[in-house]
């Protein structure tokens, strides 16, 4: 952090001084790419740059203390993520071949909507491309709650409290999680 000095190296940001932009960077860039690279994205130098970007096209509105800096500009990191998220869902992807499929179809359309069988399907799948085309299909909420919820094996109120949702609310992502797998897998052949 940079503490005191804050409101005037920000100034001078504004003002387009090459060293306060260096210290605002150098103060922040650590922090956002690890949270980028947590995050999952795809390219987290290039989402580092495109974040600084708005923050300089954005920065004649800002107005707070250094914590609200600080939280404005994580706050577009997250907005660039959702935007990365949605274009990468809106590109086409390279079909996965039906019969690679059929162990977790099989698992799905078992009777009860038993999550023992989806843990079951999603551990058969053992192919990390063949999980991410198909958790590409969930929103982010759902690829969230799903992934603690059968690969990490934490119980719903764990879900729950590593997410700030209720047990309910976890249980009702889950719900129509598995709805919309179901539905991608509804076509996929399977050996019965």
């Amino acid at each position: 952090m940079i503490g005191d000095g804050f409101a005037r190296v920000l100034e001078r940001a504004r003002d387009g001084d090459e060293l306060a932009w260096t210290a605002l960077y150098d103060d922040l860039a650590g922090p956002l790419l690890g949270y980028l690279r947590g995050r999952g994205a795809p390219e987290p130098e290039d989402q580092l740059g495109e974040t600084f970007l708005q923050v300089a096209r954005d920065l004649p509105g800002f107005s707070g203390d250094e914590a609200g800096f600080r939280s404005w500009v994580f706050t577009i990191a997250h907005r660039r993520l959702l935007d990365a998220a949605r274009t990468r869902r809106r590109r086409p992807s390279t079909p996965i071949e039906p019969d690679r499929l059929v162990p977790v179809a099989e698992a799905l359309r078992d009777p009860g909507d038993r999550a023992d069988a989806t843990a079951v399907a999603l551990d058969a799948i053992g192919d990390r491309e063949l999980l991410t085309g198909l958790l590409e299909h969930l929103t982010d909420e759902q690829r969230e709650v799903v992934l603690l919820r059968f690969v990490a094996d934490l119980d719903t109120a764990t879900v729950g409290e590593v997410t700030g949702r209720s047990p309910n609310a976890v249980a009702a992502v889950t719900r129509r999680a598995l709805t919309t797998l179901r539905a991608v897998l509804e076509e996929v052949p399977t050996g019965r």
